[in-house]
């Protein structure tokens, strides 16, 4: 890895970073010692600014390209979530019923029917219950977070501690 532009960021498919790298795991480095690495990052991913900066956190992030609203060093999203009724799109829930005329106590499938002119009652037998369908309305879900990722494979992401300082066009 010859001649790499110092502060570029590389995608490994190890777990340990090559000599003149570092994981972008957020560590702390000082400035003393990586004063042109500094002066790139500032403390964009954080550090006091005095004594020490940030490196990059990639740790389960996806990286962005700064822009349209979002900064460089932003950091946004969940891995998890739960939704509120208000971020449910609007739906409406069907109620099965027939305008056919009663013709039994206790109806098929326990849909409700319309009034019958004759002496059958469309409620059914006094104590007898029945189930309604599977249709029927009812509370459900557990309030839950849900996860909110998209697939992945786990790579290290390193950054060049050593190298080119890059010049501006």
């Amino acid at each position: 890895m010859s001649d790499p532009f110092l502060g570029e960021l590389k995608l490994m498919s190890f777990v340990y970073p090559p000599k003149g790298w570092a994981l972008c795991n957020g560590q702390l480095l000082p400035i003393a010692q990586n004063q042109a690495l500094f002066a790139l990052l500032g403390t964009t991913y954080g550090g006091d600014g005095r004594v020490n900066f940030a490196l990059p956190d990639l740790r389960g992030r996806a990286p962005l390209h700064h822009g349209a609203g979002v900064s460089l060093g932003d950091k946004a999203g969940q891995e998890a979530v739960t939704l509120t009724a208000g971020e449910l799109p609007t739906h409406g829930h069907a109620l099965t019923a027939t305008n056919d005329l009663a013709n039994a106590s206790v109806p098929g499938g326990a849909v409700p029917a319309a009034k019958p002119r004759g002496g059958i009652n469309r409620y059914g037998p006094a104590g007898s219950d029945s189930v309604m369908g599977s249709s029927s309305l009812a509370s459900t879900g557990g309030n839950q977070p849900h996860p909110n990722m998209q697939p992945f494979t786990a790579l290290s992401w390193v950054i060049a501690l050593q190298g080119i300082f890059p010049s501006r066009n």
